[in-house]
């Protein structure tokens, strides 16, 4: 293996795999892997129902259309295996780099988050990569050694399209794509797993080796969870994802990360038309989640494409709770040999209320809040049909899947309880036989009854609901309270800022149709002086009124009656912020670096998607501004200061009016628009 991949040291989960049965011994082998994809690839190519004592499966990334476009040949039975061996990576091209030259395409480099590189992988070379994309690195790399080269880029694109794999028998680690169940729209769905993603590296961050990070590959091909689908990703979805887990970043919310993306036009895909792979490289610490510890303990169910039913696997579960409390999560109470499986649960369910503050106070909506899509990290994870609000409607509805409104805007606090609630189900019985004095090891429950196991847990569900709730409850309102105060410039907590101001004030934005965005960054601009000027006051609540969507709907009278009676608390609230030292310079410059210029919005990425499709190399002109934006969102974009200034826009350069424009709210036909979950 080349140097400079080796400086992406190989780590691995300390839990089972699930290659077949035959194939494999306990711990997990990579050779018996490696064996298998010699002998009998389509196995591990098959959907299937997985032991129910599996964590993951190993499996190498194949983007390759579905169903196999294979031409048989009538006098051989074994082609299928054959046809598929040829394509596996199994020719070793240095150290434990593998590839196969059979499944060789081209793979164009679209788009590299510099920001995602600098925080979690500054000890990756990736060589000439943003020459070749036409964007100067603006972080050098903290390896000496490294020197920017074309071999190092290529390297970079072969691995990350899935043309080269890293396995590794001396360390016995190879890819894998992970087991979990969950619940869809509040239905147990049943063994779900990664269809269409696939851990291809682990390693550490160099100035924090206890701090791992996962790098996967998400539309890299089939695995044995795809169901019947193909386990790829298009050029649209993928855009959508790179740019929203960065954008999500830059805010301040919890969130996987971007690394990259990377075309491969020769892959065709069907969606609801004709379109061609790519593969987004995305990174975080652990990609578990909730669903992960119901594949262990859900609802007894039956799996018709498998055949079978799962029933519960104590062992299992409790293999991964100890990795998750120790590996994952860093529980003290589980370092020190203390009662922990309850903390597990609440930090859990903490991380989670904490997120969906962050959603909540900008106006982030997930679309698909199944339980898993819930990071046990309390990242936002899996984004598909993911919108920014517009116009604010608290019961605004991003998936046009979601008929009910299940995950609406408002309703996703009490998703997350729901989530949460589903955890708590799954690790009730070790909860409730720990609570019970039972030691938690292998075998713990092997001589249980089932009256014995739901004992166990009624006593796990009756002794931690009630806490759980209040914890994410808790976590949510403290958090959503800390980050609106902050977008609306208040330094010193009141019991009545909810009530007082930010309701009031989402209550105007719903009556009179207001952009969401747009209204808090006119607010970074209010001064006391304004609003003791009665001209200037008129004036600012024009600027407010103009990002009304639809004038025509609105009184105006009454909306500028409203603004008036909610200035006049705000600016009082103002004065007393100033006594307490709060200086008005101060304050208008963090509301700035609280409320963002430019939004992530449906009508930026449909543009940016449509460039890249139509023109790649000009689209990824277009993406790395997008991007370079929605990693810097606060920042005065396209002239900021000189908006609504007769005669200024002639004066700017094409690059400041194309930035200008991104930061408008753009044709009003994408207001409101749906995605579907494949998008």
């Amino acid at each position: 293996m080349p140097s400079r991949i080796m400086k992406l040291i190989l780590s691995q989960l300390p839990i089972r795999s699930t290659i077949p049965q035959a194939l494999v011994a306990d711990p997990p082998s990579v050779s018996a892997f490696l064996s298998s994809l010699r002998d009998n690839p389509s196995r591990l190519r098959r959907a299937r129902l997985a032991p129910q004592d599996a964590h993951f499966s190993y499996v190498t990334p194949l983007p390759l259309p579905f169903p196999y476009q294979i031409q048989l040949p009538e006098d051989d039975p074994k082609y299928v295996e054959q046809w598929l061996i040829d394509r596996e990576p199994l020719s070793k091209v240095a150290g434990n780099l593998y590839s196969s030259e059979k499944r060789k395409q081209p793979a164009i480099l679209i788009g590299l988050s510099e920001t995602c590189l600098r925080d979690c992988l500054p000890h990756l070379d990736v060589g000439d990569a943003f020459t070749s994309l036409g964007t100067p690195r603006l972080v050098e790399s903290e390896e000496e050694e490294y020197k920017s080269s074309s071999a190092a880029c290529q390297d970079l694109i072969d691995i990350l399209s899935g043309q080269h794999v890293v396995i590794s028998e001396e360390q016995n680690f190879a890819p894998w794509s992970l087991r979990y169940s969950g619940h869809q729209f509040g239905s147990w769905a049943g063994q779900l797993g990664d269809g269409r993603a696939i851990t291809v590296l682990v390693t550490p961050h160099p100035s924090d080796p206890g701090l791992s990070y996962e790098l996967q590959l998400k539309g890299a091909g089939r695995t044995p969870y795809s169901r019947s689908a193909d386990g790829l990703a298009v050029v649209r979805s993928s855009i959508r994802e790179f740019l929203a887990s960065e954008a999500m970043h830059a805010l301040g919310i919890p969130t996987t990360r971007s690394l990259a993306l990377i075309s491969l036009p020769d892959v065709p895909v069907v969606r609801e038309k004709m379109e061609y792979a790519c593969v987004t490289t995305r990174v975080a610490p652990s990609f578990l989640r909730i669903g992960s510890f119901e594949a262990f303990n859900g609802p007894t169910h039956m799996m018709f494409f498998g055949g079978g039913q799962q029933k519960p696997d104590w062992d299992g579960l409790l293999k991964l709770a100890e990795y998750v409390s120790k590996d994952v999560l860093k529980l003290e109470s589980f370092a020190k040999g203390e009662k922990w499986t309850k903390d597990l649960l609440y930090d859990v369910a903490r991380r989670n209320g904490k997120m969906v503050a962050g959603w909540q106070a900008y106006g982030f909506m997930h679309g698909v809040i199944n339980t898993d899509n819930v990071s046990l990290l309390g990242l936002t994870i899996d984004y598909g049909p993911y919108a920014f609000m517009d116009v604010f409607d608290p019961f605004h509805i991003c998936n046009h899947t979601d008929e009910g409104g299940r995950y609406a805007y408002r309703y996703q606090p009490n998703m997350i309880v729901y989530a949460a609630r589903a955890l708590l189900n799954a690790l009730a019985p070790l909860i409730g036989a720990e609570s019970s004095g039972v030691k938690l090891a292998p075998g713990w429950a092997s001589s249980a009854s089932q009256e014995q196991i739901d004992e166990w847990s009624k006593l796990g569900v009756d002794g931690s609901s009630d806490e759980m709730e209040r914890i994410v409850q808790e976590a949510t309102s403290v958090e959503y309270g800390s980050l609106m105060r902050k977008r609306l410039g208040l330094y010193h907590p009141k019991p009545d800022d909810e009530s007082g101001f930010s309701r009031p004030l989402l209550s105007m934005m719903q009556d009179q149709k207001l952009d969401f965005h747009r209204t808090f960054r006119v607010l970074s601009n209010f001064t006391l002086d304004t609003f003791n000027d009665s001209t200037k006051q008129s004036q600012f609540i024009s600027r407010v009124l103009s990002t009304i969507a639809e004038p025509q709907m609105v009184d105006r009278m009454s909306a500028e009656k409203a603004w008036s009676g909610w200035l006049e608390k705000y600016a009082k609230r103002l004065e007393e912020e100033q006594a307490q030292g709060v200086e008005e310079e101060v304050r208008i410059k963090e509301m700035k670096n609280a409320n963002p210029r430019f939004v992530l919005r449906q009508w930026v990425l449909e543009e940016v998607i449509k460039k890249v499709e139509n023109d790649e190399l000009a689209g990824r002109r277009v993406l790395a501004k997008v991007l370079h934006m929605a990693c810097n969102p606060f920042e005065s974009w396209g002239g900021e200061e000189t908006e609504g200034v007769e005669g200024t826009e002639e004066q700017m350069d094409e690059e400041e009016k194309e930035e200008r424009r991104y930061c408008g709210v753009g044709d009003k036909r994408w207001l409101g628009f749906q995605c579907s979950c494949s998008s």
